[in-house]
């Protein structure tokens, strides 16, 4: 006999009519998942509910083929199903996709083929199924050299994942890569930096210095003032460069250092992080339950 909750939780997964939710529960002997293929099957079945969702959690991963890196991020709204098995499994089947059609972008992806299905058809399906709205958010592929070294780092399952192109041996890849997972470097040079993130940055110490020296007794002249600016501006720039942060091994030298003691040059890195320029929405779990037993 089919339940009220088991509708209800049809419902939710699917969008669907409550009346079509109990036919698809009853022809499916109360099987929620044949009843999902049953809904979908009818043209039924709706992730439109959960595209209004925040999905900020999930996991980033790596396929590497020969010279060539896709790095990517599926997203899910909870971290609990992150760890799910048909999502680990998705972001399986996504990487798959993405290196047989050597995608470079995430509107590609989204367009491509694979086994007679999108991947956006992939996903909209993993929303039904799971009942999470599931997304995929980034894609980045990077080509090698033949005479050039991968590095490639996966931290707490796919939380951050890294990757170094590198002129120099695999351990040294290895360890940049997980250098750069741990201390999220912006730029590799001052040389990659933009100009108008340089001035904006200037502004702003100017301005800091400027109120430092209204309350100083004895004020700096101006020629002072500019050479602190830049002092500090050059000291905040090589902290988000690369080459310039103290190497997470040996805090002592420099990854310019370790760099040189190696006879290696580093070309390239990406870095990602679930979640990072997402702007999570605060979750008041007691007020939601309270709402709930009123029926609000």
């Amino acid at each position: 006999m089919v339940t009220a909750k088991q509708v209800k939780e049809l419902r939710d997964i699917t969008g669907a009519g409550m009346l079509d939710c109990k036919k698809a529960l009853e022809s499916s002997n109360g099987d929620i998942e044949k009843a999902i293929v049953y809904l979908r099957e009818k043209g039924m079945a709706s992730a439109a509910k959960k595209e209004a969702r925040i999905a900020a959690e999930g996991l980033c991963n790596g396929v590497i083929t020969g010279n060539s890196v896709i790095l990517y991020e599926v997203n899910s709204e909870t971290d609990f199903v992150a760890k799910n098995e048909k999502f680990l499994g998705l972001l399986e089947e996504v990487g798959e996709a993405l290196s047989a059609g050597n995608i470079d972008s995430t509107e590609a992806a989204l367009k491509y083929e694979y086994k007679d299905k999108t991947i956006e058809t992939l996903l909209k399906e993993a929303t039904a199924t799971i009942g999470e709205k599931i997304t995929l958010r980034r894609v980045t592929r990077i080509v090698k050299e033949n005479e050039q070294t991968f590095g490639f780092y996966k931290h707490m399952g796919g939380k951050i994942v890294s990757l170094v192109v590198v002129e120099g041996s695999e351990e040294v890849a290895k360890n940049l890569a997980m250098h750069v997972a741990a201390q999220k470097p912006a730029y590799l040079t001052e040389k990659d930096i933009d100009d108008e993130f340089i001035k904006s940055e200037r502004q702003i110490l100017l301005n800091q210095a400027l109120a430092e020296n209204k309350e100083e007794a004895k004020p700096k002249p101006d020629n002072i003032i500019e050479r602190i600016v830049e002092g500090r501006l050059n000291k905040q720039l090589k902290e988000i460069c690369l080459v310039y942060q103290p190497y997470v091994k040996d805090p002592n030298i420099s990854v310019a250092e370790y760099l040189k003691t190696e006879k290696a040059q580093i070309l390239k890195f990406v870095r990602l992080e679930v979640g990072e320029g997402i702007a999570k929405r605060e979750e008041d779990f007691a007020a939601e339950v309270e709402a709930q037993l009123k029926g609000v």
